[in-house]
């Protein structure tokens, strides 16, 4: 009986274990980028990292050619000379000299199919980036660009922002104590990893995981003493205000129009979601917001 019991949960863990592409706009280096790629790894996904060489923030959906480069990576973390590359001692920790969409693509179409045996990703995890995406600056976030990229390809995909953290290289994770801002990036990468939980224990669905053609795009609080990863609340929302109408999925009893993310996350301890369309990002229908609702229903919303 132990013997089945092991099985079955060894299924179970199986089941939630993805393959994931993880992305920025903020380059590879970044500390917030590789404690996000730790946990995901410590929860049992299998994990590549694909991301900008620098920092590309402000990009949107942008893409270019590769080129090799001049100088080095960011902090000092690549050597010039060539337009793409990896980690010496860990294949899977990947940077290119491109934007972030392309980091997402060559991420998808190139990295993915070459360590995974030809095998495509399942998600697509972009960030968390160092600051919020909320309101009009979802139209000029690399985050937000690579993200709607790779659902573009046909991968699903969310983008994570966070203010916490700091744009300080990934060496400042090893150093103890930790900074406020390596304990924010920590903090973070659990709450995306707390969020992929709930997502990837959904029922099978078509398409997996989210509805065709929509990213989420979901801004974390800021954190401080009464702020911590155990009482952060998850909230449904959209990104821009409406003037007329209930356009929106009726849910805490919000008579069908939801709240603004940029207003909910200044507001407290509240983890913003809200579901746009990849490619012109702007807030979706109110049946595609109640898909999202039945599939993240493992999250436990709150109503603000």
């Amino acid at each position: 009986m132990r013997g089945l019991c092991f099985i079955a949960l060894l299924a179970i863990l199986s089941a939630t274990a993805e393959r994931i592409v993880v992305t920025n706009d903020d380059g590879w280096a970044v500390a917030q980028i590789r404690a996000q790629v730790n946990a995901l790894v410590d929860a049992g996904h299998d994990v590549i990292l694909s991301a900008p060489a620098d920092n590309q923030s402000g990009t949107g959906a942008m893409q270019k050619t590769a080129q090799p480069r001049t100088e080095p990576c960011e902090f000092d973390s690549c050597p010039p000379g060539a337009a793409m590359g990896n980690n010496a001692s860990d294949s899977r920790l990947n940077w290119i000299n491109a934007f972030p969409a392309d980091s997402a693509q060559y991420g998808i179409q190139t990295l993915a199919p070459q360590l995974w045996d030809g095998v495509l990703p399942d998600f697509v995890v972009s960030g968390p980036n160092v600051g919020h995406n909320t309101g009009f600056s979802v139209f000029g976030s690399g985050t937000i660009g690579a993200a709607g990229k790779a659902v573009q390809l046909g991968v699903p995909a969310v983008a994570f922002s966070g203010t916490g953290t700091a744009h300080e290289s990934y060496t400042a994770l090893d150093i103890v104590p930790a900074s406020a801002t390596v304990s924010a990036a920590e903090t973070y990468a659990s709450l995306v990893t707390e969020f992929l939980d709930a997502l990837f224990s959904q029922p099978p669905t078509s398409p997996p995981f989210l509805p065709a053609n929509i990213m989420l795009n979901v801004n974390l609080p800021a954190l401080d003493g009464a702020c911590t990863a155990e009482s952060v609340a998850w909230v449904l929302t959209r990104v821009f205000p409406v003037l007329l109408g209930n356009p929106d999925v009726v849910t805490c009893g919000n008579g069908g129009r939801l709240p603004v993310e940029g207003t909910v996350v200044s507001q407290g301890c509240f983890a913003t979601v809200s579901a746009i369309d990849a490619l012109l990002k702007v807030d979706v229908s109110k049946s595609v917001q109640q898909e999202v609702l039945d599939r993240l229903v493992n999250l436990g919303f709150s109503c603000v």
